[in-house]
């Protein structure tokens, strides 16, 4: 199982095999104790027991196939955070007769992953600090089961090494140590996994492509970033800067030195608004076109970047044994050690992105760490990966194409697809992340995005549902509709419903449109009043309520399908008539954007309703002539997409090579030059 060996820091290597350290255990440096459970784990907690496996002990109940619920054995929430330990990126430093965990998100060994992914067999840990100390290996179970591997003896000066297989952990499991101290204070001062490199093996360079728009001040970190990290600047050919917005990154404070910092390394391209799609695509396309770079890497614009993770992407795209895309996850910029989820994939019948497998979205590695987590020990497989930070190799880009000419939303989830139907897998390695605003701060489908979110959805489906017709994803975007109208958001539906039209037209108006679609939206959600939003909130009229709610209720979420679908029935036929005198002339309720669901609206005719970001209020109204005029255009188009589906598909389907090809997108680039803005004076700047 394993080898394990000591050797002095001056020793020569005496084996014929050439090692390369493909994940180095890293701690962070700024002292924020929201980050250091994904480093350090210091809970003595060192496993949980399932609710099946606690079942089977008591005789309770029969354990349960399927999904398997866990029950933490204690919680790390209460145990000491203790940043004085860490004393540089790659040091820690333990009092005497301690002990910590690098059972942790980033320093912890994802083994199933190279075990599934890659050739490797085997994997070296190799530990070194400046005094005594016991290393105390453990493995896990996909059931999440910690196993004790080998307890090693560090002395001062010399560093030890075992090599453990990774041969059995075809569907889950990790690696990891603990570091225990005796009678004096020891410091670790290095530890990394490496892998045997095998012969002929070549390392690949990236360039990283970021799509921007009026986040200057971000980008100028990426710059910095980059160039303050020998590590990085090894492996990155070109950091391409993509701005499409009127706040110039070039105008920025410290633009002009950070730029300088990485020298021929930078690259700046300025062109129109074409979304993250096209942005992403020109990152694409201008690394393809330089022929140096083995990968590319989209990285969004306002996120923090963990450099590691960066590194160990590459490592592993460079191991894979076919090209591979490599993602990261997305941590909460504001809960520092939460993770939006631990994978995703595509429910094909209702073509729809959701979490995969047993992960649990929003996680909070805080208040359960790796070791406590058992479902996060099973591997987790994916479809796509979000483009908030994703490894493309550029071999797969000059097979299937740049991104789709969508603008925004579903692009990287198509990208995914597509290459999953070229051959080509897509890995969310653990290891690798940024940190990024949540989904949770906004809602998205009502606004101008409700367009992209609508015909992105219905063009995916149509190039790649395998079942008749889209299976249930049709009913159930007619479904979204009755929903929003229910809810008053009227803009919604109109730009959901131009979104099918458009669709209809076929592929031309893809690249056609996409540079000007978006202030066509905003023109049209400025005419209406649930898309006008007031931050003086005084301006509204005082709520009064003309008829009281029944029994004094105010309505809670339906509790079964059949009591939804009969809520709902009620309310379509409830909205179809005119609203009573009055009802309309005031606000007759408050709403918390939180609150603002279809079955709370549904019950009234009017409602002061917050923004999602809390910055202000809109007022809805019910006018049930829009109400019925949307609700028969809405089943007419879908109709409409029904019955010619089978003709409409074949058509994106056929033409899918030419409006994803480089030269397709070469045009679209062309005739979207960059906005000219008026250069700023030193006193502006």
């Amino acid at each position: 199982m394993s080898e394990a060996t000591k050797t002095k820091k001056t020793d020569a290597p005496i084996e014929a095999t050439v090692w390369k350290t493909i994940h180095r255990v890293v701690f962070p440096t700024d002292g924020d104790t929201d980050t250091l459970p994904l480093y350090v784990d210091f809970n003595a907690a060192q496993r949980v027991v399932s609710t099946d496996e606690l079942a089977t002990k008591t005789g309770e109940s029969k354990p349960g196939a399927g999904n398997t619920a866990f029950s933490p054995a204690s919680s790390s929430s209460g145990s000491r955070q203790r940043t004085d330990y860490i004393q540089d990126r790659r040091a820690l430093r333990l009092p005497a007769f301690s002990r910590v965990s690098l059972g942790t998100y980033f320093n912890a060994f994802p083994a199933s992953y190279w075990r599934a992914h890659t050739a490797v067999e085997k994997v070296r840990l190799t530990v070194e600090a400046d005094g005594d100390a016991t290393v105390i290996v453990y493995r896990s179970t996909p059931r999440g089961t910690a196993n004790r591997v080998e307890s090693l003896k560090l002395t001062k000066d010399a560093s030890v090494t075992i090599d453990l297989s990774i041969m059995n952990f075809a569907d889950g499991g990790w690696y990891w140590f603990d570091l225990a101290t005796g009678e004096e204070a020891t410091t670790m001062t290095r530890a990394e996994w490496s892998v045997p490199r095998p012969e002929g093996f070549e390392a690949g360079t990236l360039s990283v492509g970021v799509t921007t728009f009026n986040r200057p001040d971000f980008c100028v970190k990426h710059l910095r970033t980059f160039a303050e990290s020998p590590d990085l600047t090894a492996v990155l050919d070109t950091l391409i800067v993509t701005d499409q917005g009127n706040q110039r990154v070039r105008d920025e404070a410290g633009f002009e030195e950070a730029a300088a910092n990485l020298g021929e390394r930078f690259k700046l391209v300025e062109q129109a608004n074409l979304g993250g799609s096209g942005g992403f695509a020109r990152g694409m396309q201008e690394t393809v076109k330089a022929g140096k770079s083995k990968y590319v890497m989209l990285l969004d614009d306002d996120v923090l970047i963990e450099t590691e993770g960066i590194l160990r992407a590459v490592q592993f795209a460079d191991f894979t044994r076919k090209p591979t895309i490599v993602g990261g996850h997305m941590f909460n910029l504001y809960e520092r050690a939460v993770v939006h989820n631990f994978g995703e994939t595509i429910n094909e019948y209702r073509f729809r992105y959701e979490a995969s497998g047993d992960s649990e979205e929003v996680h909070d590695f805080g208040a359960s760490n790796l070791r406590t987590t058992p479902w996060m020990h099973r591997r987790i497989d994916v479809d796509y990966n979000g483009w908030w930070m994703c490894l493309i190799p550029t071999s797969i880009i000059k097979e299937i194409g740049l991104a789709l000419p969508v603008f925004i939303k579903w692009d990287d989830v198509e990208y995914g697809i597509r290459a999953k139907a070229a051959g080509y897998a897509t890995v969310t390695l653990p290891g690798a992340a940024v940190w990024h605003m949540p989904w949770t701060e906004k809602d998205d489908t009502i606004d101008w995005q409700a367009y992209f979110h609508q015909r992105n959805r219905w063009l995916a489906t149509m190039l790649y549902s395998p079942y008749s017709r889209g299976g249930r994803m049709p009913l159930e975007s007619l479904m979204v509709d009755v929903r929003h109208l229910l809810s008053m958001q009227y803009s919604a539906v109109e730009l959901r419903l131009q979104a099918l039209e458009d669709l209809l037209e076929g592929p031309a108006h893809l690249h056609r449109n996409i540079g000007t679609k978006l202030p066509e939206i905003r023109r049209v959600r400025s005419t209406f009043s649930d898309a006008q939003v007031s931050k003086d909130l005084s301006k509204f009229p005082p709520v009064k309520r003309v008829k009281p709610p029944k029994f004094g209720i105010v309505p809670s979420a339906p509790a079964s399908l059949p009591a939804a679908l009969s809520r709902a029935l009620s309310g379509v036929l409830s909205a179809s008539r005119d609203p009573r005198d009055g009802s309309v002339d005031f606000p007759e309720a408050v709403v918390p954007a939180m609150d603002a669901r279809w079955w709370r609206l549904a019950g009234l005719n009017s409602a002061l309703v917050s923004a999602s970001d809390g910055a202000g209020a809109s007022w809805y109204k019910r006018d049930a002539k829009t109400f019925r005029k949307y609700m028969i255009r809405s089943v007419r188009l879908h109709q409409k997409l029904l019955r010619g589906w089978d003709e409409l598909a074949k058509t994106y389907q056929d033409e899918l090579p030419n409006f994803t090809s480089p030269e397709t997108w070469e045009k679209t680039f062309a005739a979207n030059p960059a906005v000219v803005v008026e250069a700023k004076t030193a006193s502006e700047k």
